[in-house]
């Protein structure tokens, strides 16, 4: 029988696909023996059982092939939230948490009213609801598929202040207007060399490409954005890290003022905000 030792030795095998193989290997002998990353190392010589063996064998030869960690456990950690992630939703990603940063420190009302376009998995708007338990938040997604992952993220936290619908950018709000409009919208180009990566081989493209130079999706929500903010409200997206000379313009061009672009913490533009007069 294969004990956790043994297997956990298993993680140089991971290299070729993965710059965290010892870490995925931890994460998915965690998930099919149901313990804590710490238990591991406090019990190297513990024995898996036939079942538990059979699950990680097929678990470690779907990450050889490239399938990201957060699809084979159906979890993804992000900001304090465990988020239940499929492959009809993007894997939320780290540098995302800044555009959720940036929001929480605009000047808005206690009781402001936030929507998130095309919400995904709920990332944004559940981490938002979450510290802001006052505010009124809404997400809109496209995909039925991504809407009930969603949907059951919101629900595993209780968190009452959030309203789901399903579609395609405002089409799902009509003449609602906001304090706070959020998106981290598709914005990879088409035919761009990062779709060649494994992991994002396994994502669903109409969640990453957005036309040939990817700015289709943030041009639409951007200029289309002050027809559903208050007065003095903003707008927060996320964005390639080519692309903030751009999205500033579109900004600038759709009358928003206090533009300002963020890095991430690799120092590359990741998000742009402005205000609406």
């Amino acid at each position: 029988m294969a004990t956790i030792g043994c297997s956990l030795e298993r993680h140089s095998d991971l290299c070729v696909v993965s710059n965290s193989p010892l870490l995925d290997t931890q994460i998915l002998l965690c998930h099919v023996i149901g313990c804590p990353r710490a238990t591991l190392y406090l019990n190297q010589e513990y024995c898996l059982t036939a079942q538990q063996l059979k699950d990680f064998n097929s678990l470690f030869k779907r990450r050889l092939s490239g399938e990201p960690v957060a699809y084979l456990t159906g979890y993804k950690g992000f900001w304090s939230l465990n988020l239940r992630v499929s492959k009809s939703t993007l894997i939320p990603r780290p540098e995302t948490e800044l555009l959720v940063e940036r929001a929480l420190e605009l000047p808005l009302p206690e009781d402001a009213k936030v929507l998130d376009l095309g919400t995904g998995s709920g990332a944004i708007i559940l981490a938002l609801s979450l510290e802001r338990r006052s505010w009124v938040c809404t997400g809109t997604e496209i995909q039925r598929d991504a809407l009930i992952i969603a949907e059951v993220n919101r629900a595993s936290y209780h968190l009452k202040n959030v309203n789901l619908l399903r579609g395609d950018w405002y089409k799902a709000v009509h003449n609602q207007k906001y304090h706070l409009i959020v998106s981290n919208p598709p914005y990879v180009a088409n035919g761009d060399p990062h779709l060649l990566d494994l992991n994002l081989h396994f994502e669903p493209k109409s969640a990453l490409i957005s036309g040939k130079d990817g700015m289709s999706d943030l041009t639409h929500v951007i200029r289309k954005a002050p027809q559903y903010l208050l007065n003095k409200g903003w707008m927060v997206t996320e964005h390639g890290s080519e692309q903030g000379p751009k999205v500033r313009n579109l900004y600038y061009s759709a009358g928003f003022r206090d533009v300002e672009t963020c890095t991430d913490l690799s120092g590359l533009d990741r998000i742009t905000l402005g205000r609406i007069p």
